[in-house]
Parts: structure tokens; C-alpha cells; sequence
């Protein structure tokens, strides 16, 4: 009998059309069992997230090689039903035809879209300059449209998290990356209500990412009625499970109590959760 899970291409094809019109919540899991779980309660879409998975593998955020990052996307792509986002960080190269090809080997872990940011490794130099950045998006683009062109494309600037907290440039780089063909623009940092709009309205009808990563005092229908299309948490959720581990191991080395295991989901709920979940997905 055929499978009725969805192919990569359908869900490509669903992922483009959610950036079409409205707003939808793309949260980061950072393993299969955080995948599956946030699919099972009915999220539309996920994405991958670079320090939630580093921080997992006793990594800093961007400490691991594209191999591990690659064989990561894959295994979520293939563990999941619904479309998955790729944190691709810079691409890993620094040099737009590096940005292509590796790119390319994106493309081919089964990812439904990724993105690439313009930040550097080097903290004296955060930003890419302007036409080195926008000769990468233009890379990533023509990489894309060389695989077929159905993956969607995000193009991300970084100065409001790299000490570079200039809207007009933010805006600058986010227009002239619409342009080049990026279907998503995503400025992480941003955290009013007035630099959310502005960003919108730039490169509308294009979609905007919003980085919801703290309590900003938004709701999901706040974000839709100023324009965004697609609201994620970064590596928030890999953040508040690392907390709570944290917090309760530090309670028992240092005081010897365990009141932390008060209250917590009994492991009998997650067995009967994921005994569901793997019929679903024979």
C-alpha cells in the first residue's frame, strides 16, 4: 500500500502556500521527540533551531560542522509531516558561491525552505557589507531556483542581535533583499510594535518573520493584525526545557531536594503520547 505520509515536494508546496496569506506559529524543536511532539498539537510547520540543537549536542550556538547541522535537517525532515524550516546560519561560507553550493546541500536534506542570515563569525566585523550580503542572498536565490525553486527562501539581517541595532539599515538590507528574491525577510531582534510595522510595510506584500524569543507582550492575533506572516521562538522552547533542567539539578547538588519534580508530566502521559504517535507513523 502507497504511503500517505506527504513527500518533500508536498510539503514544500504547503509550505509556500502558508506564507500566502494569514499568520501561523513555526516552532523550533530541537530533536525528533520535541518534532513530534509540537506536531502532534497541530502546528503547521517547524523549524530547525542552530542553538537548541548545539546546546543538545554540548555545543555553543554555531560550534557545530554543516555535516552534523545537514544530518540534523534530514532527520527531522524525515521524522515530521509537516514542513521544516532550516536555521542555516550563514550558510557556512563566507563567499557567495561557497553560500551556493552549500545551500544546495541543504536543499537536498528534504528542508521545505531555510534561511541565511548576514552575520559573520568575526564580533570585530558582525555584519556582512551591504553588497556582500545582498551577493549572498542573490547566490542563495539562484541555488534555489537551479534546484527547482520550490523551497521557500528567508533572508535574515542580524544587526539588532549583533550590536548593530539600526533600523533604517535593517529596513535597507531587508528591501534590497526582497528584490533579490527572497520569499521571507526576518530582522531577529526587533522588538516593538513600531520597528515590526516598519519592517512590514517595507517589503510588503512579502512575508515577515517576527522573532517572538521573550515576554514582549504580543499574542499571535497581535502579531497578524500589524502584518506578520509567520511568528517563531528561535531557541526559546530548547531555552525554557534547559531552565527547568538546570534549576532542578542545581536544587539537588546544592540542597539536596527534589521539590522540583513536583507537578511535572508523568511519564506514563509521554508514553501514551509517543505509542500514538509511532502507529500514526507506521
Amino acid at each position: 500500500m502507497a504511503s500517505s505520509r506527504p513527500s518533500t515536494a508536498d510539503k514544500r508546496r504547503t509550505f509556500r502556500k502558508l506564507h500566502e496569506a494569514g499568520c501561523f506559529v513555526i516552532p523550533n524543536p530541537w530533536n525528533v521527540g520535541s518534532a513530534r511532539y509540537l506536531e502532534g498539537l497541530g502546528f503547521k510547520a517547524l523549524a530547525t533551531t542552530s542553538s537548541g540543537h548545539a546546546h543538545s549536542e554540548g555545543y555553543p550556538d554555531g560550534g557545530q560542522s554543516m555535516d552534523d547541522v545537514l544530518a540534523h535537517y534530514a532527520e527531522l525532515a524525515a521524522a515530521t509531516d509537516v514542513p521544516l524550516n532550516a536555521d542555516f546560519e550563514n550558510g557556512f561560507a563566507d563567499d557567495p558561491d561557497g553560500v551556493a553550493a552549500n545551500v544546495t546541500r541543504c536543499i537536498a536534506t528534504g528542508v521545505a525552505g531555510l534561511s541565511i542570515e548576514d552575520s559573520t563569525s568575526d564580533p570585530n566585523i558582525p555584519l556582512y557589507d551591504f553588497d556582500l550580503a545582498l551577493s549572498r542572498v542573490k547566490a542563495a536565490r539562484a541555488a534555489i531556483d537551479k534546484a527547482g525553486g520550490d523551497v521557500v527562501f528567508t533572508a535574515r539581517t542580524e544587526g539588532f542581535i549583533r550590536g548593530r541595532p539600526d533600523l533604517p539599515e535593517t529596513i535597507r538590507r531587508l528591501k534590497a533583499f526582497a528584490d533579490a528574491g527572497a520569499d521571507c525577510l526576518y530582522s531577529p531582534g526587533i522588538k516593538t510594535r513600531e520597528q515590526i510595522e516598519a519592517t512590514v510595510k517595507a517589503v510588503a506584500p512579502k512575508a515577515i518573520n517576527f522573532l517572538n524569543g521573550g515576554p514582549f507582550g504580543f499574542t499571535v492575533n497581535d502579531l497578524a493584525a500589524m502584518g506578520v506572516r509567520r511568528i517563531s521562538v528561535g531557541g526559546t522552547l530548547a531555552r525554557v526545557a534547559m531552565n527547568a533542567f538546570i534549576n532542578s539539578a542545581r536544587a539537588i547538588a546544592n540542597e539536596g531536594k527534589f521539590d522540583s519534580f513536583a507537578g511535572i508530566v508523568p511519564n506514563a502521559e509521554l508514553n501514551a503520547f509517543f505509542n500514538e504517535d509511532r502507529k500514526k507513523r507506521a
